[in-house]
């Protein structure tokens, strides 16, 4: 499972990557229109990159992979393929209300499949897992779902606030979580 989203989200970086289009001309100045475009994929490249390092703690700490957990990280997968169409339409229509609305409504739900995941691979574990003891109450999680839908509640107000509210749930995540693996540490350290 882990190798087959390795693989799923390397393909969706390269999507993304293929879609930053080179400049008509050959000056600087020629780079000005391509700002929105080249913004929205470094942070939906940051994004993919907390969203593979979080996936990845997550594995390990799963000591078995269910038919139920697989469909879970699916769903992850599904919303996490359309940052690509979401980051080229945003660039190519310079943060227009819609595209930016929808790219929150797409952060909004990765983050639910994420949590639903979790959640998942948590009820499969027992209520003594390790995840369960290192996840604990997830304030960081339910706080970044909370500041996805205020973004998109605000989208039409501002575009530039809300995506400075996706950008603060990205600031959030770009320190990776420790949780899991200093959990998973001192786990091994009791079984020495």
């Amino acid at each position: 499972m882990e190798a087959f989203s390795d693989g799923v989200i390397a393909i969706i970086i390269t999507i993304m990557v293929l879609g930053l289009q080179p400049p008509h001309g050959n000056n600087i100045h020629a780079l000005r229109p391509l700002i929105p475009t080249f913004l929205t994929y470094v942070l939906s490249f940051v994004y993919l990159g907390i969203y593979w390092n979080n996936h990845h703690h997550l594995i390990r700490a799963t000591n078995k992979v269910t038919g139920v957990i697989l469909w879970a990280n699916l769903h992850l997968l599904f919303w996490l393929t359309l940052f690509p169409f979401f980051t080229s339409w945003i660039g190519s229509t310079h943060f227009a209300v819609i595209p930016v609305l929808l790219y929150g409504v797409d952060l909004l739900l990765a983050a639910i499949a994420f949590y639903t995941l979790q959640q998942v691979i948590m009820r499969s574990q027992g209520e003594n897992s390790l995840l369960r003891h290192a996840v604990g109450s997830d304030v960081k999680g339910k706080l970044s779902l909370f500041l996805y839908s205020a973004g998109i509640l605000v989208t039409n107000l501002s575009v530039y606030f809300a995506m400075a509210l996706y950008i603060l749930v990205a600031i959030m995540w770009f320190i990776p979580d420790r949780r899991i693996e200093t959990h998973m540490d001192s786990d091994h350290a009791h079984d020495d």
